[in-house]
């Protein structure tokens, strides 16, 4: 298991580098399953590029209109609601982009990723980011940034992880990391894949998780 060689990343969309590295983690022809899928940017994306047959699941009724007025296929309703109904090994890929850090029971939620799908690709803002780090120790103040772009009192983010952390519960919970990606945003006009110290350089942590 090992960060990707650090090179620069040619961006489709600045405000999202973490779906350049998801596209290119999804096998062409695959199902995929895209849990808080927004206004269905990644599944626009996966099916252009990767040729995906894809189903979108959003809580937020603008975002399910979005997709449905694109053409996509998507269920309105929470991401609990989205698995549960959900026969085993329904997607070759189940996708939870930038919202891990948003659920109540991320541990649940993986596992039942991993049930509807063979693999699962999810990505979260990494708080042991060097300017984290920096900003809390002299500033004292929660940081606000590209990556964490809210305050303490209206932001969703209810977990705070690191790459570590989430390795640790992989380990914990005996799912394997089959690839990872730490990323460097800096301004957005040059993202990069980091493989020195990815704790402390990246960003952004994208992982492809499997079965044991």
């Amino acid at each position: 298991m090992a960060f990707l060689d650090a090179q620069p990343l040619i961006l489709a969309s600045e405000a999202r580098p973490d779906f350049d590295v998801i596209v290119q983690l999804v096998e062409p022809g695959s199902r995929v399953l895209d849990l808080g899928c927004g206004t269905g940017e990644l599944m626009q994306r996966l099916i252009a590029e990767r040729g995906a047959t894809t189903q979108g699941v959003d809580l937020h009724q603008p975002s399910v209109s979005a997709c449905i007025s694109k053409g996509l296929s998507v269920f309105h309703g929470d991401l609990h609601e989205g698995l549960a109904d959900l026969p085993d090994d329904a997607f070759d890929v189940v996708i939870l982009s930038r919202t891990l850090q948003q659920v109540p029971d991320p541990d649940t939620v993986i596992r039942n990723m991993l049930r509807v799908g063979r693999r699962a690709i999810v990505s979260f803002p990494n708080f042991a980011f060097w300017w984290n780090r920096l900003h809390l120790l002299g500033f004292g103040k929660l940081p606000v940034s590209r990556s964490l772009p809210y305050a303490w009192y209206n932001t969703p983010n209810i977990r705070l992880i690191t790459l570590k952390d989430f390795e640790a519960f992989c380990r914990k919970e005996q799912v394997t990391i089959r690839k990872q990606v730490a990323l460097y945003i800096g301004d957005g006009s040059r993202p990069r894949r980091i493989t020195f110290l990815p704790n402390w350089c990246g960003e952004l942590g994208i992982f492809l998780l499997g079965r044991k």
